[in-house]
């Protein structure tokens, strides 16, 4: 095949059908992540600190199945039927999530949970597949993907948000339009599938261990376990303190496991294995700050900020809507300034990327004590204080989340790429539920969000700098470039 017929615009084909199958999964899990905490407090009644406390117990639970979904994918399923099965399980649970009752409610979440464990690892795996371990596209290309990720970001809460806060519609409306959203993308990507190559296909058959009958007995027990996990879940979702420990103490095991086969691999990868391992864990902080968007910043924004632009109240759920807008706007400038950095041999390291991500992420927040003082006053806060917030967690997240992923794909190992992948949305497991705490501190009287959004300035910038001051001795073990371009040569050549 030609290459004008391999690709378009400088990518693999292959790029663009994940990029808008991601859209549109995104579409439905943004959609409902903008009406949740608001659908709690308002429609099921909930107190604010267990309404925020189920958010992050959930937020928990979505980033730390990944890991399970990414090691079986790696050992049974393959990225595809992986990615298919998660859709499916998604696309019922937005429509149950249409049904307003707390029974059907957390079973909705737990299926949603389920299918992005599945989804989510895979879908970001078989964008590393499309490309070679040294091609400087590999960041520009991630930059992209996750401007789909931000198109489906975006365009929900404005559309699911409108449906579920406004009176003649109503929260069904808002949750059945997300699952109309993981329906589009689930059949963009059975219909793409052809550009995809040998990307993502269940592991070689002939293989020792993987023979039809015992991969077919597998998979059959996987189902199985999906519905045992179901009403497990939903009951855990309904006690947030229980997901919280299972999280502390998955965590360990996890890590223990990494350790493990970072010391039965060759000493190149060890290196790359350790050095992801540290990256991973600093990114905790990041995302535990940054999940506030969708709890205590929407509580904040519906009770103490004037929302009026000429004369109209804009729903808060369309605050959630600015983030990915501004990742749309500087998604491009940046892939364009990381490949003009890399074609340069200028691009800066890893872990470099992420201390700016974390210095950012602490300037916004700076924006959100101001706004917190002025509310703590008892006036109405100007909206414009959290649009600047949401500016600067967006060009921290710019440095740090679509440069992970990439990272992810290029350092780890071929055999523990899914497991690496799903450390990655481990690590955001744990910042899902710090962030629930985190939100549930603001839950007081109006003076603790200045208190709480302060000691995340310090906390945010602190180790930022503190990882900045790390990166020379990361870089030695494998984060810079053109190390990893001489190691990816080297595997090539064996």
């Amino acid at each position: 095949m030609s290459k004008s017929q391999d690709e378009l615009f400088g990518h693999p084909k292959g790029l663009y059908v994940l990029f808008f199958a991601e859209m549109w999964e995104r579409f439905s899990y943004y959609g409902m992540r903008a009406l949740l905490v608001l659908y709690m407090t308002k429609a099921l009644q909930y107190a604010d600190d267990f309404a925020q406390g189920t958010y992050g117990a959930y937020i928990g639970f979505v980033y730390a199945t990944p890991i399970i979904g990414g090691a079986l994918a790696d050992r049974v399923l393959g990225a595809r039927k992986a990615i298919i099965l998660g859709g499916i399980l998604m696309s019922f649970g937005h429509f149950i999530m249409a049904i307003e009752d707390p029974i059907f409610f957390y079973g909705a979440m737990s299926l949603i949970i389920a299918g992005n464990g599945f989804f989510k690892p895979n879908i970001s795996t078989l964008v590393g597949s499309l490309y070679e371990k040294n091609d400087l596209r590999r960041d520009g290309a991630f930059t992209i993907f996750y401007m789909g990720i931000n198109l489906g970001a975006w365009a929900a809460p404005l559309a699911c948000g409108y449906l579920g806060e406004h009176k003649d519609w109503g929260w069904h409306w808002g949750f059945g339009l997300a699952g109309v959203g993981m329906v589009f993308g689930l059949s963009v990507f059975l219909w793409g599938q052809r550009y995809l190559g040998n990307a993502g296909l269940p592991p070689n058959p002939k293989a020792p261990g993987q023979s039809l009958g015992v991969a077919r007995s597998k998979t059959i027990t996987i189902y199985f376990c999906i519905a045992a996990f179901l009403p497990i879940a939903a009951i855990l979702l309904k006690h947030p303190n229980l997901v919280e420990m299972s999280v502390y103490i998955l965590g360990p095991v996890v890590l223990l496991y990494v350790f493990f086969e970072a010391m039965r691999s060759p000493a190149e990868e060890r290196g790359r294995i350790f050095v992801l391992t540290i990256l991973i864990f600093f990114s905790v902080t990041f995302w535990a700050c940054f999940e506030q968007a969708g709890s205590s910043f929407t509580l904040f924004a519906d009770r103490h900020m004037d929302r009026r632009i000429f004369g109209w109240e804009i729903p808060t759920s369309w605050l959630q809507s600015v983030n990915p807008m501004f990742i749309l706007i500087l998604a491009i400038p940046f892939s364009y300034l990381w490949t003009r950095l890399g074609r340069a041999n200028r691009d800066p390291s890893a872990s470099f990327k992420f201390s700016l991500g974390l210095i950012q992420l602490g300037a916004g927040f700076i924006a959100m004590v101001i706004a917190a003082k002025e509310a703590a006053n008892g006036s109405m806060t100007s909206l414009w204080w959290q649009i600047l917030a949401y500016f600067l967690h967006t060009t921290g997240e710019l440095c740090l989340s679509p440069v992970g992923l990439s990272t992810v794909t290029r350092m780890a190992p071929v055999r523990l790429v899914g497991l690496m992948m799903g450390l990655w949305f481990l690590s955001n497991a744990f910042a899902g539920v710090l962030s629930g705490v985190i939100a549930r501190l603001t839950s007081g009287e109006d003076g603790s969000y200045v208190e709480v959004y302060s000691m995340v300035v310090y906390c945010a910038i602190g180790v930022g700098v503190l990882l900045l001051v790390l990166t020379p001795l990361l870089n030695k073990l494998g984060t810079d470039p053109k190390m990893l371009a001489q190691a990816a040569g080297r595997q090539q050549g064996k």
